[in-house]
């Protein structure tokens, strides 16, 4: 399984396309504002098909170019139902987002829950849910790949915000600790914002969450 992270959007924010040419699939996780432009020559170069798109949770910056990749592609949407309203009616996000932003809605193909196994090129991978920052954040972890894909719920040396509707900032340690910190140390974590870290670093140094 090849990783690639992609930077997109207003608030640079990190989507990952994991893709398996041997196999000719890729899933597209979160899908920030004209992600569709960079994906799509990477799947050509590596003869994928784009089979689903996975969200962390329903923030804009997540999602906005969520519709645009389903109209090429016909990718299903899996997301958890916490963030249904962001996903399908993204407007109700209108009064914290900046002037002039597109907010188009997307329909949810698929509602995933803690607990659920997903395939991504040839990979299995399980559903944690991870609230706090979002009610519906959730993370995909990759055990025979050592990565966990995160959304907002943990970054390298600090967190995600919780000041925003939904947002529990007790309820986000107890997920990180919960969720995260009980992943392998040498776990990968891919973060929606930022560079990469890992779980055993972050158990050791995070000043907002120590372990």
């Amino acid at each position: 399984m090849r990783v690639h992270a992609i930077p997109a959007g207003l608030i640079p924010t990190n989507a990952f396309l994991l893709t398996e040419p041997s196999l000719g699939e890729a899933v597209l996780i979160d899908a920030p504002g004209g992600i569709w432009a960079q994906v799509q020559p990477i799947l050509q170069k590596e003869k994928c098909t784009l089979k689903e798109i996975w969200i962390t949770h329903g923030h804009w910056d997540h999602t906005q170019g969520a519709a645009e990749t389903v109209r090429a592609t016909g990718a299903p949407i899996l997301a958890h139902e916490a963030d249904k309203a962001l996903i399908e009616t993204p407007d109700v996000m209108r009064p914290l987002v900046m002037f002039g932003v597109n907010l188009e809605p997307v329909k949810v193909g698929r509602w995933i829950k803690a607990g659920d196994r997903l395939k991504a090129a040839g990979e299995e991978a399980e559903v944690r849910h991870v609230p706090g920052h979002c009610p519906g954040n959730v993370l995909f972890y990759f055990k025979s790949a050592g990565a966990a894909f995160v959304g907002d719920a943990l970054f390298r040396g600090s967190v995600g915000r919780t000041d925003l509707p939904g947002g529990d900032a007790a309820q986000l340690a107890r997920s990180i600790r919960s969720q995260i910190y009980t992943l392998p140390d040498e776990t990968l974590v891919y973060s929606g914002h930022g560079p990469e870290t890992t779980v055993g670093a972050e158990k050791a140094s995070n000043p907002h969450v120590p372990a």
